[in-house]
């Protein structure tokens, strides 16, 4: 206990004077030893990654889960099944709980109207968008967001704890230093004191003392300050490499922000795929409606749709295939109905694979013929490439004069 105590009035004493140190520096009544301006730049450096790792991390997080409340409900459920060493389950998506609410309206309405079976149209759509935006979250979380979580909670506190222990090895070398210039001028001041050896001789024993004792005093606070000089350089070692370290971390969030752009790049173009095979859906849907003859097109089944989706098609474009080859409009038929208007050149801008065969498909920088006709999808022309014709979508296209 005695052990203890004692050992608790050092450390109190320790802080105490470290605090008085800190004041007076502060307070510029004091000497402060500055670190090396290499040590000096590479903490500025740190300080920056930190924070601007902080303000990534965040905002990506509210990207990902805009609704506060649903982000600090997930962040809080993640902590849980983490302490409980369990993976955490799959969260539904709102584009996902939006096609599930479709469905089930479809059911109630009569999935053989055509509010119903659209419905189902979109709602599986939608429930397609919900799988690829929970893939997004997923990836992003496993490639981006978890290495940005790991810097922050776990390195930047070992250097953060590094650096305080710094700090505190410069407090104590400033105050070595202080008490060996006190010595020394105590010293100095008893050396200069008049010689009382012939008038008083027991006054010249008591300086001869006291100047030993300053001498003490001097060899002392000298021996302090070479251990306080030693330790510090110790430190800012240990620090000085933890911190050029920041360098490989840039290097591992350089490639976790690649996969998190690959990501959001093959997020977004699935769901540029899946709504372009749902407008030609609706658009087909559309003129079922307005056709006199039910029989040369009708609306997809819905029961066909359902269990098109459910068999898990390879690609996003697989099931408006199967649904689009049902149906007897080709290109020839529209090219033998209706004239030819506005035969030009134009450039392709990205490749394009055809989903049935009355598309043609692209390839990027190649130069087509393109034209339309009469009654068409202004989002889509007739494209011809040597004895090849077919449809082709307008976006994909840099039409030339």
């Amino acid at each position: 206990m005695d052990f203890n105590v004692k050992k608790l009035a050092s450390g109190a004493g320790v802080f105490f004077t470290r605090a008085v140190q800190f004041t007076e520096e502060k307070l510029g009544q004091a000497e402060k030893t500055e670190l090396d301006p290499h040590l000096e730049n590479l903490i500025t450096r740190a300080d920056c990654t930190k924070n601007w790792t902080e303000k990534i991390l965040r905002q990506t997080e509210v990207l990902l889960q805009p609704n506060p409340i649903d982000h600090t409900g997930a962040r809080i459920e993640e902590f849980i099944y983490d302490k409980l060493d369990k993976k955490l389950p799959s969260r539904t998506t709102n584009p996902e709980l939006l096609g599930q609410y479709m469905l089930e309206a479809a059911n109630e309405f009569g999935p053989g109207t055509p509010y119903g079976s659209t419905l189902i149209t979109v709602g599986e759509y939608q429930k397609r968008l919900g799988g690829a935006e929970r893939e997004l979250l997923q990836t992003s979380a496993a490639a981006f967001l978890t290495p940005l979580r790991n810097f922050l909670e776990g390195d930047w506190k070992t250097i953060s704890k590094e650096r305080r222990l710094l700090e505190n090895r410069r407090l104590d070398l400033d105050i070595c230093k202080a008490r060996l210039k006190k010595a020394k001028q105590a010293e100095a001041k008893a050396a200069a004191a008049p010689d009382f050896q012939e008038t008083r001789p027991r006054n010249y024993v008591l300086s001869a003392s006291a100047s030993a004792l300053l001498s003490e005093e001097v060899d002392k606070a000298e021996h302090e300050l070479r251990v306080a000089q030693t330790e510090f350089d110790r430190q800012a070692e240990v620090t000085r490499l933890l911190l050029e370290g920041i360098s490989s971390t840039h290097l591992n969030h350089l490639r976790c922000l690649q996969d998190f752009a690959e990501a959001q790049a093959t997020y977004y173009a699935q769901c540029h795929h899946y709504m372009q095979d749902l407008q030609r859906e609706l658009n087909k849907c559309a003129n079922s409606v307005s056709t006199p003859h039910p029989a040369a097109a009708v609306c997809p089944d819905p029961d066909h749709l359902s269990s098109a989706f459910l068999s898990g098609p390879s690609s996003p474009g697989a099931t408006v295939s199967s649904l689009s080859s049902q149906r007897p409009s080709t290109v020839d038929m529209e090219q033998t109905q209706h004239p030819v208007t506005g035969s030009r050149k134009a450039k392709v801008l990205y490749d394009y694979d055809a989903h049935d065969a009355s598309e043609l498909s692209l390839l990027a920088d190649e130069l087509i013929t393109v034209y339309t006709v009469p009654g068409m999808d202004p989002d889509w022309l007739i494209g011809e490439r040597g004895n090849q014709k077919g449809k082709v979508p307008v976006t994909y296209l840099e039409l030339l004069s």
